[in-house]
């Protein structure tokens, strides 16, 4: 594909907002020259405001078809509350009839939804590795190859982060039924990662990753084992893990370990900017110090957590400390970076009784800071060149409907604030990524067809998940 210039009346560079910017993007899914220009030329037109393209950074694609069913307090034995941990008894029967064609017909239309949404990359926490008896596929990449299928169908860049996963609770104890479709042992988990990287290593919108599940289902050794295998393919590569999302986890690690999660993975790896630790919500201020100090990205889900009923995040303290964050949609009970960011903000100020908690120092735009600091923090974690318009980086953009009634008029960091926190209904019009339109209009070219085949499946037996059945 040659090269093409574009012309947006204004645009979000890394320096700030810039008017009448001239958008070079080469055949090679890059940016080229950026700058500003005395006029449109023979640049195309860009239709509104550009913004880079938002990184989600946590995702498990199959739970898109579970969203809106585990809102009934009915899961739970006489007596009992509702909590993460009955949803995640509903998930583990739910995960149990899923084929691969089912789990490919559901990421493509999630994808397909993030895309729409302002997403252009994605993080995928791939642990649905095995059939409904925890027997590999003849192919041992069967599942990871339904992703990759479905991102590339949607167009979004994908980091694949197949799951390390071995055992059921802290110390080595053994997994439960619900999760043998999870498990690996070191040798074929290290197989299915040189399997991946050789099949897609050259494709610029595929990145591999590792995601040891969390504390609870991996060994100190295991975890070890894993890192290493990482390295033989590619020293810089991300590792996300889930850790203190629930009280329980910590009061269970701290029974096993003397130690708090967060705590223990400081004193027994090298943890650094490389590492994703995803929710992290249960946290000591000395352990928040250190997640701020190490370069990790703290890997937030609010709509998720609060869904899951998890706690909130302490970000006033962790972003004053220097520390890093991105977004995820994680069980996709929404599909929204937009309001991802909304409830990281609000969050904070029902805490604190007290509005606009987020701002960058020294005051300014809630919007604006939130969607930046997102940006960088959701590019490292993905660990993908995007999340700016610069020169060498990956052709991901958004075009805003300046005319939408929640954007209209407004314009710079003002246009931030509306955009993350003034209506629920997208104002994004078009999507480009790795330099190819994906969303025009609002339209994504494969979306009637995916959606016809969800739709089946959602008013077939998965449905029955629903109601009881």
């Amino acid at each position: 594909m040659a090269s093409r210039k574009f012309f947006a009346e204004s645009a979000l560079l890394p320096e700030g907002w810039a008017r009448d910017v001239t958008i070079e993007v080469g055949g090679d899914g890059n940016f080229g020259a950026i700058g500003i220009a005395t006029g449109q030329g023979e640049a195309s037109r860009l239709t509104g405001p550009v913004v880079p393209g938002m990184p989600n950074l946590h995702s498990h694609a199959f739970q898109r078809a579970m969203a809106g069913l585990t809102e009934r307090n009915n899961q739970t034995s006489a007596g009992a509350e509702d909590s993460f941990w009955t949803w995640r008894t509903v998930m583990y029967g739910f995960v149990g009839r899923l084929t691969p064609d089912e789990v490919e017909a559901i990421a493509t239309q999630l994808y397909i939804e993030m895309v729409k949404a302002g997403y252009t990359s994605v993080a995928e926490f791939h642990y649905l590795h095995h059939d409904p008896d925890g027997n590999p596929y003849d192919d041992p990449a069967e599942m990871s190859q339904r992703i990759v299928n479905a991102a590339r169908v949607a167009g979004i860049g994908l980091t694949h982060l197949p799951v390390l996963y071995c055992h059921g609770g802290f110390g080595g104890k053994e997994p439960a039924a619900g999760q043998r479709r999870f498990l690996h042992d070191m040798d074929a988990y290290a197989a299915l990662l040189d399997a991946l990287q050789s099949r897609f290593g050259d494709d610029p919108q595929f990145r591999l990753g590792i995601a040891p599940h969390s504390l609870r289902a991996v060994t100190p050794e295991l975890l070890k084992a894993g890192i290493a295998a990482l390295d033989g393919i590619d020293r810089t590569a991300p590792i996300h893990i889930h850790i203190a999302e629930q009280m329980r986890e910590v009061e269970e690690c701290l029974a096993w370990s003397k130690q708090r999660p967060v705590e223990f993975l400081y004193d027994t790896f090298d943890v650094g900017p490389r590492w994703c630790l995803v929710h992290a919500t249960h946290i000591t201020g000395a352990e928040r110090e250190r997640m701020a100090r190490s370069g990790a990205v703290a890997g937030l889900c609010p709509t998720t957590e609060a869904n899951l009923g998890d706690g909130i995040f302490p970000a006033i303290e962790y972003l004053s400390e220097g520390g890093v964050f991105g977004v995820g949609s994680d069980s996709h009970i929404s599909v929204s970076p937009v309001e991802e960011l909304r409830w990281l903000e609000y969050g904070q100020r029902l805490v604190r009784q007290r509005r606009n908690r987020l701002a960058a120092q020294g005051g300014g735009s809630v919007g604006a800071a939130l969607w930046k600091r997102a940006l960088d923090g959701g590019a490292r974690a993905v660990a993908r060149d995007v999340g700016r318009l610069e020169p060498g980086r990956r052709a991901d953009l958004l075009v805003l409907d300046g005319d939408h009634p929640s954007l209209v008029g407004k314009q710079g960091d003002l246009l931030l604030d509306a955009l993350v926190f003034a209506g629920n209904e997208n104002p994004v019009r078009d999507v480009m990524i790795g330099g190819r339109w994906r969303v025009m209009g609002g339209k994504h070219e494969s979306e009637p067809g995916v959606r016809a085949r969800f739709q089946q499946i959602m008013r077939s037996h998965i449905g029955e998940i629903g109601t009881g059945s």
